[in-house]
């Protein structure tokens, strides 16, 4: 896709009819949450006519709904460029300096438009609540200076907290996890109701103890005769989390599970995924295993949901436990020292050892470049090379990246998620790079099936399900995002 485009002389009467008529086929295309299609069509109207700031606004709004960050960074910026003056780009340009944690440049657009609008309350609006997410991350760089970093988990006192008579919920049985507490508590889950807060504290305390004992790259034994099964992201869908339970059989000792990150975020039932998700690894902690994806940071929770939805359901500071417990899930898996399993992909450097990723040290939110940036927001694209990332973080490889990878460390192929599908999983690379995504019908939007791997020890061929998205209770996706990043792209 161009993302660049030079302004250039007059254009044809033919060719600006011709790109309005693209644009308008777009619009119905975007108007379907079809946003490959669009996306599509904006750029031969963009061929047609590289003049019209709006082609540019909308392609880079669609970029947004594909979380093609870095794509609608250029695209904004491009349609600013051509109209010093067109608000809503600068919205657009705002919204993908957000979803990048660049609160600061987000700021700058916003105060443009108050500038130019200084009677646009919506423009005010923004820029305040942009403003105070800048002044609070200024604030708690200064507390932190100079401190040991505060551990909320030593904090927290489970013997203050009592349990209500009327609670009648799933209980910790000499405070463990076991088989009846997580049966008890799917059956809690699906009748929408909250586990006791002991309980929740205990169990983040509880994994963060064990992660903290865990390498940053897990190594993963399956004999010869057992399945294993790697799920793509969930983000919140718990009801679609239960129905591959109820397709594949819950995880135990014979039925191992590996969840490839991005469990939370967007989906309004991240809560009910990760306690589900952390029981598991509680219960079962070497036949369940968890990679840390890019939502399970700071600024993604911040931003798409998961921090709202913990503070409404909990607290703010069983939210910043969550992110101290993130900061110790391993980056990645190697099965059977064949096939190796990350959230994102693969390195814009040609000589990553898989000793180079176990010396990575993970307790930290994640960098802007590196080993683990790459392993969390890489994509494979499908021509030869590398290039910039389409999310503004990470890269881009291609197969002869795959190839060469596979070979210095011999490896056999690659299991990644990171991106919807529309079929729940991609085969690419010459079978050598793997797609699963596990979420149907993406934020209730994107109609895409859902899909998980299963394999046996010994031949590590990958068999595919997939299915379709589940009903759940009528909370739509989004519900506890940041209210103005929510409304920002719309």
């Amino acid at each position: 896709m161009a993302t660049n485009a030079e302004v250039t002389g007059p254009v044809s009467q033919e060719d600006i009819e011709a790109a309005e008529k693209l644009k308008n086929e777009a619009n119905e295309f975007f108007k379907k949450q079809n946003y490959d299609a669009a996306i599509e069509l904006y750029t031969k109207a963009i061929e047609k006519n590289p003049n019209n700031a709006v082609f540019f606004a909308n392609r880079s709004i669609a970029n947004l709904r594909l979380e093609n960050f870095g794509y609608a960074l250029v695209d904004a910026s491009m349609a600013i460029d051509l109209d010093k003056n067109y608000t809503k780009a600068y919205y657009r340009r705002a919204a993908a300096h957000m979803s990048l944690g660049k609160y600061k440049l987000a700021l700058k657009d916003f105060e443009f438009v108050t500038k130019v609008r200084p009677n646009d309350q919506d423009a005010k609006m923004k820029y305040t609540e942009c403003n105070k997410i800048v002044k609070k991350i200024a604030f708690e760089k200064a507390i932190a200076v100079d401190k040991k970093e505060v551990n909320i988990a030593d904090s927290i006192n489970l013997d203050a907290m009592t349990i209500e008579d009327e609670y009648e919920g799933p209980m910790l049985e000499d405070g463990k996890v076991t088989v009846k507490f997580i049966n008890d508590l799917i059956e809690h889950y699906k009748q929408e109701k909250h586990l006791h807060k002991k309980y929740a504290y205990k169990i983040l305390i509880d994994v963060k103890a064990y992660l903290s004992n865990q390498p940053t790259l897990v190594d993963i034994k399956v004999p010869d005769d057992k399945k294993f099964t790697v799920c793509g992201d969930i983000h919140g869908q718990f009801y679609d989390l239960m129905n591959i339970f109820k397709l594949n059989g819950l995880p135990s000792e014979e039925n191992p599970y590996l969840f490839n990150g991005d469990f939370v975020d967007r989906g309004s039932f991240s809560v009910e995924c990760i306690f589900t998700l952390f029981s598991f690894k509680l219960l079962y902690p070497d036949h369940f295993f968890m990679s840390r994806g890019n939502h399970e940071s700071l600024d993604m929770n911040r931003m798409y949901g998961f921090r709202g939805e913990v503070t409404f359901k909990y607290t703010a500071q069983m939210a910043d436990l969550f992110t101290e417990v993130y900061n110790w899930l391993p980056l990645a898996h190697c099965i059977n020292n064949r096939v190796l399993v990350m959230h994102g992909g693969l390195f814009s450097s040609d000589d990553v050892t898989l000793d180079d990723i176990r010396n990575v040290d993970r307790n930290k939110q994640p960098p802007e470049d590196g080993i683990m940036c790459e392993l969390l927001w890489s994509d494979p694209q499908p021509m030869v090379g590398r290039s910039p990332s389409k999310r503004g973080v990470g890269c881009q490889f291609g197969p002869d990246v795959t190839h060469s990878f596979l070979e210095r460390n011999r490896l056999d192929y690659i299991i990644r998620s990171h991106e919807v599908k529309s079929d729940g999983y991609e085969v690419a690379h010459d079978g050598k790079c793997i797609t699963v995504f596990s979420a149907p019908n993406y934020c209730d939007t994107m109609a895409n099936l859902g899909a998980f791997i299963t394999m046996n020890g010994k031949d590590l061929k990958p068999n595919f399900t997939t299915y379709e998205a589940v009903p759940h209770p009528n909370v739509r996706p989004m519900t506890y995002a940041h209210p103005f990043f929510s409304t920002l792209v719309q």
